[in-house]
């Protein structure tokens, strides 16, 4: 079973393109849920137009599924509660 901290580390080597970070350090996980085999969360792409949003969320469920003794992924897109400029200024400025 996957623990916690595999699974972030998983997520934290999805990189987004545009900005060069990682997916789950820019806030765009929510919801992570982890029991024995099972996997599943939220992904909020950057906008609801996000032209790298499908591959993104391919790239987050292909990383899961190197983890061992992953028995299901449920990756979830929402374009609900997108980050704005704002929140989007605040991730980069972290990094």
């Amino acid at each position: 079973m996957p623990t916690e901290k595999e699974v972030i580390d998983k997520l934290k080597g999805v990189m987004d393109p545009h900005t060069g970070i990682d997916v789950y350090s820019m806030g765009l996980i929510s919801e992570l849920k982890i029991d024995d085999g099972d996997i599943s969360l939220i992904f909020t792409p950057t906008s609801p137009f996000c032209p790298m949003g499908v591959q993104l969320a391919v790239q987050i469920k292909r990383s899961l599924t190197e983890l061992d003794d992953v028995e299901s992924d449920n990756v979830n897109v929402t374009v609900q509660g997108h980050l704005n400029a704002e929140e989007i200024n605040r991730h980069l400025a972290k990094s």
